[in-house]
């Protein structure tokens, strides 16, 4: 991946629970089953780095 943990523009990116390593949805989508390049199956989905802001009422 270039850049870091954000791949390309609107695609989602997991992260490992156990190591920390982001993977796409296009990689995961190549696989043959949903898993870490170290064995762990537990993925979260990587939060953006941009904080979203709501006008209080």
């Amino acid at each position: 991946m270039e850049g870091g943990k954000e791949g390309t523009f609107g695609g989602v990116v997991y992260e490992c629970v156990r190591c920390g390593t982001p993977v796409s949805a296009e990689e995961l989508a190549q696989l043959p089953e949903i898993k870490c390049i170290c064995g762990y199956r537990i993925l979260r989905k990587a939060r953006p780095s941009v904080v979203k802001q709501v006008k209080a009422i």
